[in-house]
């Protein structure tokens, strides 16, 4: 089995690590807070590393999931002088597809593939392994780090060269800061017009205005419990890689742009760390 190297072990990396170990490779993780590496490693039977040089030191594939586009530049410049040729590193984060060309531009010249592939389904997807990887790169480097991708994820496409991958998450969280608007005002009419949340759901879950947000986010919108998930901070982040790569494509994005603007009023709440379904509160809040 190939040597694996995996550096961030956040709510996402930690699981998503996990699964790796437990699908029987050889596991050797590095976290900026070394507490954390020493117990993903007690816990898994894995290696901590104390620097990103150290962790990738004869792996075969490295894998990275870190917080925005200076977190994994700085990883990845001190990683990259330890990478043996024919590597591949498989950086998870959600960044600007900008940072992903020039990164595998700059592996390149050292002999080493590089694949972004950001990820999808959230904390409950890493956990449970049910993931969808994006990855953008080159044909054989994505087929080189797919078998282990696989031990925590659903599906694993490659949608293009260098930098799809995060264009293609761009499209995801796009799709999805439209659709929790939608559910926050239907939930919102619903209370308002007082009708029971659980029989509207039953209602229309089975049909066109069905989503993976409307199970999952109705009832705890309707509670006000926001204290889980994918937090507003963080799709703030990828809303603003989005919105822009589309200020260099040309690309109208009006209900993006109103939503993350919605999201910026969340924030000025306090709920900064909230999962993005509290967009609900600033309807509520107007009461």
């Amino acid at each position: 089995m190939p040597k694996l190297a995996f550096l961030g072990l956040g709510v996402m990396g930690y699981p998503m690590a996990g699964h790796l170990a437990r699908a029987g490779f050889k596991v050797v993780v590095y976290n900026r807070t070394g507490e954390k590496a020493r117990r993903w490693a007690d816990e898994f039977a894995g290696a901590a590393a104390g620097s990103p040089s150290e962790a990738v030191y004869g792996a075969d594939v490295v894998f990275a999931c870190l917080g925005d586009d200076p977190d994994v530049a700085v990883v990845a410049e001190a990683a990259a002088p330890a990478l043996k040729s024919g590597a591949v590193f498989v950086d998870h984060t959600t960044a600007s597809p900008a940072l992903a060309r020039r990164l595998h531009a700059d592996f390149a010249a050292r002999g080493v593939g590089f694949v972004d592939a950001p990820v999808s389904g959230g904390q409950a997807g890493a956990e449970n392994g049910k993931l969808s990887v994006m990855c953008g790169g080159e044909a054989l480097h994505v087929s080189a780090a797919r078998n282990a991708m696989e031990s925590y994820s659903a599906r694993v496409v490659h949608v293009g060269p260098p930098g799809h991958g995060q264009l293609c998450k761009a499209v995801n969280q796009i799709c999805i800061a439209g659709v929790l608007q939608g559910l926050s005002e239907g939930v919102h009419f619903a209370s308002r017009a007082g009708l029971d949340i659980d029989s509207v759901l039953e209602a229309i879950s089975g049909g066109a205005a069905q989503s993976w947000q409307m199970e999952n986010r109705v009832k705890t919108m309707a509670a006000d419990e926001f204290e889980f998930g994918f937090a507003v901070d963080w799709m703030r982040k990828d809303l603003r890689i989005a919105l822009g790569e589309a200020r260099e494509n040309g690309s109208r994005l009006p209900l993006t742009a109103l939503v993350d603007q919605f999201y910026a009023d969340v924030q000025a709440m306090g709920g900064g760390r909230w999962d993005t379904s509290s967009l609900i509160r600033r309807l509520s809040g107007a009461d």
